[in-house]
């Protein structure tokens, strides 16, 4: 089997995914199976670092309705992605992988203090790397701490893993003649409103010249496909290169 192309990677995954198809919590079992394909990517050699969401369980300003502020929101919301990063080590770990918690917000017996050398070197010796609590900081989003991070700890590629294959130039599930595109520039991104990440982490990526790769990870076997360099999905990077289109929505 060909080796990956990848040898660092930052993988961004929504809290959503950890629910599978129920309304809200973690499944295990979905977890489980993340944990697989984490697992076996790691015994590939690739350095592996995770920011996950908190959505299933709350999210930020959205979940605050009543609530007194913003920032109440947001640290409410970071703590939930800990949830999250504890189900996802337990998992990754059961699988004979170690996994390190690095938390933006200090709480030691559940997990490390975020200490960017602190976390290239668990990278440097094999060990995947959970970032939880966001960036420590309110009115910033998980995709804009996943950008940070990938930036930060020397990651080849950012990847976004969502529930559809891709960006698209309206809601697939809304318009069936939504078009998917194949890449497409930062500035692009930015102009049209793709809503590929939120602005200040498609910002941060391209201020660092880092490519993102939005992808579908419910389907078993993504993973493994993006890091080896199949070509699923909707590569973000920079150049003045247009933006390419699939005919019809992508299956």
């Amino acid at each position: 089997m060909a080796e990956p192309v990848y040898k660092r990677v930052l993988l961004k995954m929504s809290g959503e995914a950890l629910q599978g198809s129920a309304p809200g919590g973690v499944d295990f079992g979905v977890v489980g199976g993340y944990a697989d394909e984490l697992a076996a990517a790691a015994a590939e050699g690739v350095q592996i670092g995770l920011v996950v969401g908190g959505g299933n369980i709350f999210r930020g300003a959205s979940g605050l309705a009543g609530a007194p502020d913003r920032p109440t929101g947001d640290y409410m919301g970071m703590l939930a992605t800990v949830i999250n990063a504890l189900a996802l080590q337990a998992a990754i770990e059961a699988r004979g992988v170690p996994t390190r918690v690095l938390s933006a917000i200090e709480m030691p017996p559940v997990a490390e203090r975020y200490i960017r050398r602190r976390a290239t070197r668990h990278l440097d010796k094999g060990r995947v790397v959970i970032f939880a609590a966001g960036t420590g900081n309110p009115f910033f989003t998980t995709d804009t701490a996943a950008a940070l991070r990938a930036s930060e700890t020397g990651a080849e590629v950012l990847l976004k893993a969502t529930k559809v294959d891709g960006v698209y130039d309206a809601d697939p599930k809304k318009h069936p003649g939504a078009k998917r595109f194949d890449q497409l520039s930062y500035t692009e991104a930015l102009a049209r409103d793709l809503r590929v990440m939120d602005a200040t982490a498609i910002s941060l990526c391209r201020e660092n010249g880092m490519p993102v790769i939005v992808f579908d990870m419910t389907r078993p076997g993504n993973i493994g496909r993006v890091l080896h360099g199949e070509p699923i999905g909707t590569l973000v990077k920079g150049g003045d290169r247009k933006s390419t289109r699939l005919n019809s929505s992508h299956t």
